[in-house]
């Protein structure tokens, strides 16, 4: 398998820092070309939120560079990566929330991870911070840990009424302001000719999914430079339509 990557970060038009932080790196190994990439959102609101987003970045490419093996073959070399992924999780909520109690901050970040490989991929999450598969349409990949999520899965509110919201801000969980964390995790095919995206959720909120498909679509992201274009024409129309948070992406198309 083979990858064009690109991703891009913004401030956005309200906030006085971004406390977004992401990574993406390419991997040669044994098993074949291999893409890592991790995203963090920073809690909006909460004190030194960049400092969360950040610190969870920098343990995660550290596991990347002592820990993982490169070995993505059977059941249980996946199983080994998820377990090592949720202690990386446990050991970063007790940090974060350790250096919040002891300066009386709050801080906190959601986390989405992604590890694409010849023999399928895993994705990790926690808080409302997406993975995405494009291929003929787009298909959400992990599942927001949010009250407004619980609310439509439940039945108590529609999609719609759920944009609209009070809560729509509101997590179930974050790392660094959780007592315990519990990371939701997927697997799957790596699909060839496929586009995979992480995104903060100030990405979503007033796009469509329509819009992100036509311009990060398999046949629109023809070279990781294209992407990048797009990816930084669907910021700015989010910033034209009034998005107050901080936008991030990740895009990393397979061929």
């Amino acid at each position: 398998m083979n990858y064009f990557i690109a991703a891009d970060t913004d401030i956005g038009i309200k906030k006085n820092t971004n406390q977004d932080a992401l990574s993406v790196k390419q991997l040669r190994t044994n098993t074949g070309n291999m893409v890592f990439a991790v995203l963090c959102d920073g809690m909006g609101g909460l004190a030194k939120g960049e400092l969360a987003s950040t610190e969870v970045i920098r343990s995660f490419n550290k596991w990347l560079a002592n820990d993982f093996s490169g070995e993505c073959r059977t059941q249980e070399d996946f199983e080994l990566i998820k377990n090592q992924w949720t202690q990386v999780i446990n050991n970063e909520n007790k940090k974060i929330g350790l250096y919040g109690r002891q300066y009386s901050i709050n801080l906190g970040t959601t986390v989405v991870a992604l590890l694409l490989t010849d023999n399928g991929y895993i994705a990790m999450n926690v808080g409302d911070s997406r993975a995405y598969e494009i291929g003929t349409d787009s298909i959400q990949i992990t599942k927001d840990q949010s009250v407004v999520a619980q609310e439509i899965e439940m039945g108590k509110l529609t999609e719609e009424q759920a944009l609209k919201d009070s809560r729509r801000n509101v997590l179930l969980q974050c790392v660094g302001a959780s007592d315990t964390v519990i990371p939701a995790f997927y697997r799957g095919e790596t699909k060839q000719n496929h586009v995979y995206i992480l995104c903060s959720d100030g990405f979503v909120h007033e796009i469509s999914n329509k819009e992100i498909c036509t311009l990060l679509s398999p046949q629109s992201a023809v070279d990781k430079n294209t992407m990048a274009r797009n990816i930084r024409s669907l910021i700015e129309l989010n910033k034209s339509r009034l998005e107050q948070d901080n936008i991030s992406v990740v895009a990393i198309k397979t061929f």
